[in-house]
This record gives structure tokens, sequence and C-alpha cells, in this order.
């Protein structure tokens, strides 16, 4: 069997991984090898050296990622040129988004993330269900490449702006590791550990996981981050391939942030963010040891009590196969299957509205009302109009399947012609995403309030009428309008034929490749907001106690009858790309692609699927489209590596968000410069990556008055830095990322402050085998909003925004063997 030694580079996030043309992700070697010989696994017909190829990307080694001290897998994306990476929800549900494509409501619209070349979720801005809430990095990581606009439209499908993979360790390497991590100013318990190595001559294997526990970076008041992961696989080796079997056990109740309140003083243009008294932005939230139950009816009306401390919830059974292997005659094959068992729930609090006690109580009970503690150490206790209080509506959604099962198989071969090398794959991917959950929102008065102490409140008219019941205001969405009740079982079929040619003469290289999806979702939705004179309110006894109560009167349930699902869908994507090689270490490229993304459920319970015969209303509505243009230079020479990619994108986006309500269907338009690069000197060595971009909405069809604005949330300016000094025995060196400001929301009124985060890391090896380390994430303890829901200041100055988490510090110990 062919092969080749790959590299591991610590110096540059930029830095891809060398292996054997055949044999994509394969192995990670030890041996380095000179940087002209990287190669391109991800999103790409097959592996391809980094400098004869026309598209970009980066990649980051489990050393790069260490250094970053990454609290989630958003953390470490953000590490990455060009994508945005919202890391402010904790260890999942993340906004990510690449190279100015929009992020309307949530998730990772455009961008694909992936584990070991197969998409973790088909979609990843699933509601409630982002496809990195089931994605853990852990010591299985070999490193993590991402594939920016280019060949990933072609070579993914509903990725039409990217890739990032998570590629595992495969036993390349023998030996293992185990580290223990404490926090030292937050309470949190980790154990990592992973093995691998060979079996025989041609069998190895892998394994590792992780489990922790603990309090996580923000004040809950309990253990809200506990679980833990398994990952294995075993590869046998034979002439001319390999065959892997793989698989994953992930069961993890990860606290959820959504945004929290802060005051904001100052103007729209120039605000000044400040926390509440009594509540920290950065390092409380709206979640409590007293705000552990919710009482609801189930997906079948059934009264049931959920724990809001599972927070979110991912459970995954994932088995898996990979095999690439020569026909003979020069035929490749190369086969990628899995299958996952998916599962589990979302719950967090969300704050409808925040003002003094006062103020709400005048709002829902009239003049005259009275606020009492609801539980907590002062229960019965007035609460003073002067404190502030949250009108929540929790989010509460029970996910019943995302079980989803996936194959890419594709054949290349090589052929010598009179011009050239020519390179033929071609290929097919079929998948099938079931998306199954249940609404289960209720709505409460809660004290705001630091370190996981809050308490809920109870509401009084003055006519001495109950208004709440222990806290709880109505059994349903209340504070919007009792909408949202929902229950949907939807399952989605793409399929996928591509091809491309490959075509290499001299220091030229052409590519183009097609790819067409066709799919369809079929299914059965109910719900509150499907009209057709459903019923989604009644009344019912929640407590038992034979009494009608006032909030017993807003019990919120799946109205009958469901409505179904029954829509397809197809488009056709391309890319063409054109590289050529100046010299040993410079190239240039350019590339123009059109893909796109096939709209989930997100376009349910909207406008565009007939509640009727469940056909789309509009034919338009099922996929957006983007048309992306780029070109630049590449570089690499000893320890100086440099890249610079211009771009530009249009972009079409039909959406729903579920916190406002709102359908979105616009178009974008996006152009700017991205820029990365790294350079070692002995001890010393320096990465760093920057990307500008302008983005506005060109149009849109619902809201016209923000056409011509930028798009919410998105800065012009996004930056990374990792300057490390290594002197053999200690390590040290920081991880910088930053951003310019933004607009909260596409009025562009108010102002997201730009900030800059600096992460720290030391390092060191007392001994052969032992290391010892402190990784401090934020460490000047900076506020950085990601995201707010008000478009202005409100008249009480009180905003509800999302900010990084504050300076959580950790120590580990770990041993190699």
């Amino acid at each position: 069997m062919m092969k080749m030694r790959i590299m591991g580079l610590l110096m540059t996030s930029s830095m891809a991984v060398t292996v054997p043309a055949y044999a994509q992700q394969q192995t990670l070697a030890e041996d380095q090898s000179p940087p002209s010989d990287e190669i391109v696994v991800t999103a790409v017909a097959r592996g391809q050296n980094r400098l004869n190829s026309s598209v970009t990307v980066s990649s980051l080694s489990n050393d790069d990622i260490a250094k970053a001290a990454p609290r989630s897998v958003a953390e470490i994306f953000r590490n990455l040129p060009g994508i945005r990476s919202e890391s402010s929800g904790g260890e999942g549900n993340a906004n990510i988004s690449v190279r100015g494509l929009p992020v309307a409501s949530g998730g990772a619209k455009f961008l694909q993330l992936q584990e070991d070349g197969l998409p973790v979720l088909e979609f990843g801005d699933i509601t409630f269900g982002n496809a990195d809430i089931f994605l853990r990095s852990d010591f299985n990581i070999s490193r993590v490449e991402s594939v920016r606009g280019g060949s990933a439209s072609t070579f993914a499908s509903n990725a039409p702006g990217g890739v990032i993979n998570m590629i595992s360790k495969t036993g390349e390497q023998e030996g293992g590791a185990i580290q223990a991590t404490t926090g030292i100013d937050y309470r949190d318990y980790r154990l990592d550990f992973d093995y691998g190595g060979r079996i025989s001559d041609s069998l190895r294997f892998h394994f590792g996981g992780f489990y922790r526990q603990g309090e996580g970076p923000r004040q809950a008041g309990y253990d809200a981050n506990k679980g833990g992961q398994i990952k294995a696989n075993i590869t046998k080796e034979f002439a001319g391939g390999y065959i892997r079997l793989y698989g994953k056990y992930l069961n993890d109740r990860a606290i959820g942030y959504l945004p929290n309140p802060v005051l904001v003083t100052g103007s729209n243009s120039n605000p000044k963010y400040q926390d509440l008294p009594g509540f920290s932005i950065n390092s409380d939230t709206l979640h409590s040891r007293y705000f552990r139950d919710n009482v609801t009816l189930d997906g079948r009306n059934n009264l049931v009590t959920r724990d809001i401390r599972d927070g979110q919830h991912p459970l995954v059974y994932a088995i898996g196969l990979e095999s690439q292997f020569e026909l003979g005659d020069g035929w490749n094959v190369t086969e990628r299957f899995r299958y996952s068992d998916v599962s589990g729930g979302f719950s967090s609090p969300f704050p409808s509205a925040v003002d003094t006690g006062s103020a709400i109580a005048t709002a829902l009970g009239g003049a005259g009302s009275t606020l009492t503690y609801a539980n907590g150490p002062k229960a019965g206790q007035a609460f003073a109009g002067s404190d502030y209080l949250a009108q929540i509506v929790l989010f509460d959604v029970k996910i019943n399947s995302m079980n989803n099962i996936t194959n890419d198989l594709r054949v290349s071969r090589d052929f010598d012609t009179s011009i050239g090398k020519l390179t033929a794959t071609a290929g097919f991917y079929k998948s099938r995403q079931t998306i199954a959950t249940d609404w289960l929102w209720t709505s409460h008065l809660f004290e705001v309030a630091g370190g996981g102490n809050a308490a809920l409140v109870n509401l009084t008219n003055a006519a001495g009428q109950a208004l709440t019941q222990n806290g709880t205001y109505g059994y349903g969405a209340t504070f919007f309008g009792n909408c949202c009740r929902r229950s949907y079982d939807v399952d989605y079929n793409t399929n996928a034929p591509f091809a491309s040619l490959s075509l290499a003469t001299g220091a030229l290289t052409l590519d183009g490749s097609l790819r067409y999806d066709f799919g369809d979702a079929k299914g059965t939705i109910a719900g509150s907001d499907l009209g057709g004179g459903r019923v989604g309110v009644t009344s019912r006894d929640m407590n038992g106690d034979g009494v009608i109560s006032i909030p017993e009167t807003n019990v919120a349930v799946i109205p009958t009858p469901s409505a179904p699902v029954d829509y397809s869908y197809e488009y056709l994507s391309y890319s063409f790309g054109v590289n050529y090689r100046l010299a040993d270490d410079v190239a240039l490229f350019a590339r123009y692609s059109r893909g796109a993304r096939a709209n989930a459920d997100r376009l349910l319970f909207g406008p565009a699927v007939s509640t009727v015969t469940g056909k789309l209303t509009d034919s338009s509505a099922a996929v957006d489209f983007v048309k992306q243009l780029e070109g630049g230079v590449k570089y690499r020479n000893g320890g100086l590596t440099l890249n610079a990619t211009a771009f530009h994108a249009k972009t079409e986006e039909q959406n729903f968000e579920a916190t406002t309500q709102t359908f979105f269907n616009r178009n974008y338009r996006a152009y700017g410069l991205e820029l990365e690069g790294g350079y070692r000197a002995g001890p010393f060595s320096i990465s760093a990556g920057g990307t500008y971009t302008d983005a506005k909405i060109a149009s849109d069809v619902l809201n016209p008055a923000v056409v011509g604005n930028r798009p919410r949330r998105q800065a012009k300016f996004l930056y990374q830095v990792t300057p490390q000094y290594d002197a053999g025995i200690v390590t040290v060196g920081a991880n910088v990322i930053g951003t310019s400001s933004s607009y909260a929301q596409d009025s562009n009124q108010l102002k997201l402050p730009g900030y800059t985060q600096v992460n720290a890391f030391l390092t060191v090896r007392p001994m052969d085998r032992i290391q010892l380390s402190l990784n401090a994430n934020n460490l000047f303890d900076v506020k950085g909003f990601t995201e707010a829901e008000d478009a202005t200041i409100p008249a009480n100055g009180i905003v509800r925004a999302r900010s990084i988490n504050g300076r959580t510090v950790s120590a580990s110990i770990r041993f190699d063997f």
C-alpha cells in the first residue's frame, strides 16, 4: 500500500496535512514534510497538494486547539479565518457563518459541520437542534480542517458556504494520554483520555473520550454541565487500501445560554453597556437552583414535569464505516457510511421582557398589583418594586428524533494524456434526516439576580386574584401571544450524484465539478400556528388541586388535526477553478461557484408550505442559492506561510426565527478580503488571520426598509493572532480573538461594540511524559456582545443580549504513555 508521512506543524493554523492522493483522511503520522507537500482532504474530489489546488483551506492541529483554551467547539471555529463563530451560547447553539453569508435566524445554515467527512446533521440550522449541539472536541481529534467557498458546493450537499471537518485520530501513532482538568476560578472538573496503536502490521485502533461535571463558566446554581463522550475506531489495511469501522456515544448535558439583560446608556450609535445591579452580563445567567422544573403538557397533551437542568442534551449513538481501495487499472474507490441515532432536548429561559417589578406588575396586573417571592429563601415575602424582573418564556423542546443515515460513494482515476494528467471523479451521496420535535414552552416571572440564586415570583392583582401559580404565568408561550405549541415529524431525503474533472498540465491546474441535488420532505406537523380553526389554548387543572386558577386557563395544547408535509425539490450546483504555480513556493488561484442550501424545518409553519396538501405554495422557497467568486495567492517558504483571498458572494435567504416569530425573504451581497499566515523562527512562532467583509441586504420582499443596510451582527473585520514561545521545558503564548463593531438588528440602529478577547496558555514539562498546563479564557474579562434582541435602546435602558463568557482559568495535568 502506498504510504506517505504527513506533518503536524504547530506554528500555524493555516497548515493542511499530507496524505496519499488516494487515501484521503487516512492517517496522521509523525514525520514532518515540507510545506509544498501539503494536501487538502476536505470538500474536494481527492487529496490534492494545496499549492496546486484552487480552494481556500485552513486547519488546526490538536495542539493549536489546546492553545486556544476553548470551552466549546464554536470557540475552536472562531480561530479559522473567514469564519464568524458567535461562541456565546454555551457548548452548543452557536451561530456560525462564513465570508459575509448571513445568519438571519441561527445555527450554521450555509456552512456544514462534519465529523470524518460526513455531516453531523444534514442541516446545520435545525431549530433548537443546531449541529454543534451534537459535536464535542476531545483527545480523539487529530485536526480541524475548513474549506471556505470553493468546491464545498459540489462535494457536500447543503454547504455552499463551506465545510468544517473534525478529523479523528486513527491509531497511526502509538500511545495515548490522560489529562485531568479543573477550573481555578469556576467549578468544573474534566477527565480526557485516548489511546491508539497497532494490533498487528495491518491492524490499528484508536479510542478516547471525556467525562466532565461542573457548574460551567457562568453561575447557574447547580451542575449545569454533566456528561461525556466515547469514540473508537479500528482500521484494517490491505494492499491498495483500508477499511475502518468506528463508533461514537455522546450523552452530555450542557447549559445553553440565551440573551441576558444588560443596561445600555448613551446613544444607539455610541452605546455604553454595563451590568445591571447584582447581575453580571458575562458571568451570570437567567438560570437558578430555584428554577429547575417545568410543568407542562407533552407532545400528546399529557401532563409531564421536565428538568430544566438538562439544558442542551444530545444523546447520540453512531456507527460508521470508511473504506478506500484500488480496483485495479488505476481506479480508486472511497466509501463512507454512518448511521446516527440522535435524540435529546433543549431547555433554556428566554427573556421576552425585563423591567422593574413595579412596571411589570402594572403592565400585567394593573394598578395596585403586588409581587411576592414564589420560592427560595424569601418565599412569601414581598418582592421590591424597584428590583428587576424578567418575563421568561421557557424554550423547552423535546427532541424525539434527529436520526440520520448518510452514505458517500465516489470513484476516481488518473489518466495520462498528451497535455497533462487528467483526474476524473464521480460519486453519489444519499442521506435521510429525521426532524421530530415537540415544543413545550411555558411562561414565568423570574427574578433578575446573579449567583444562581434567583427565585420565581408571584403576581396578585388589586382584587386579590393570583395571576401566577408558583411563578408560572401561563402554561404556554403566553408572553408570545400563546404561539409556538408545536409537534412535528418530518423526514428529509437528499440524493446527489456528482462528478469532477481536473487537468494538471505543467504549472497550470484546471478543474470543474457538478452536483445535482434532488430530495423531498415528507411527514406531519401540528401546532397552534397552523390556523384553520385549530384551538391551541385550553383550561386544565395542572397542579391537581381541583381548582382552575387563572394561569390554568392559559394551557397550551397541540391542536388537531395535523397537517401534511409532502414536497420535493431539485437544484444544480457547479464550481470551476484555476490554479497556476508561479514557482515551487507561490501559486495563484481563482474560482467561481454556484451552490445552494435546501431549507428544512424553518420553512414549516409559514406561508411556503400548504397546510392542506403539504405542497409548496412557492417552489422557489425550498432552495436558497449562493453564488461566489474568489481568487488569491498562496505562498510557502521555510517557516513562512502567507495566503490572501479576495471574495464576492450573492446569497438568497428564506428563513424563520423562533424568538421573534419573524420570516425572512431577501437577498444579500458581500465582498471582502481574507488574509492568513504563519511564521516560525527558532523557538518563536506566530499564526494570524483576518477577514474584511463588506456585506449588505440587496433586496427584501417582506421588509424593504432594510435594503442597503448591513446584515445584523456582521462585523466588517474579524481577526485572530496566536504568538507562542517554546523554550522546550516551558511554552507560553496567547490566542487573541477580535472583531470590529456590528449592528444588533438589520435596521442598523443599535450597535454591538467591537472587542478583543485574549486567551493565554502556559505549559511546563517538568519531566518526560508529564505536562502541566494553565489556560485562561478571556484573560482580561472583557464584555463581548455577539447578539441583541433589541433594535434600539428601550426606554428603560435594558437590552437583552448575549455576551461571551467572562474570565475562566483552568489547570491541567497530563500523562503521556
